[in-house]
């Protein structure tokens, strides 16, 4: 039960700080706008996919988690 808490804990803390960041506006010039985020943009249509964003979130997360498995 102890580890569930400090998880949590953890995962608050990181939470609040790129809430921070991203109320602060750091980081809100790239997340998105990565080469290979696929943009479509028609008279009518817009069609926005960052996968390159997403691959790198996962990745991120991953990593976070991993390490605290250890």
């Amino acid at each position: 039960m102890q580890q569930i808490g400090r998880l949590l804990l953890i995962l608050g803390i990181l939470l609040a700080a790129v809430g921070l960041l991203l109320s602060l506006g750091i980081g809100t010039k790239w997340i998105g706008r990565l080469p290979g985020d696929i943009r479509i943009e028609k008279e009518n249509v817009r069609f926005y996919f960052p996968i390159t964003t997403c691959l790198l979130g996962s990745l991120l997360l991953s990593a976070i988690l991993w390490l605290l498995r250890r």
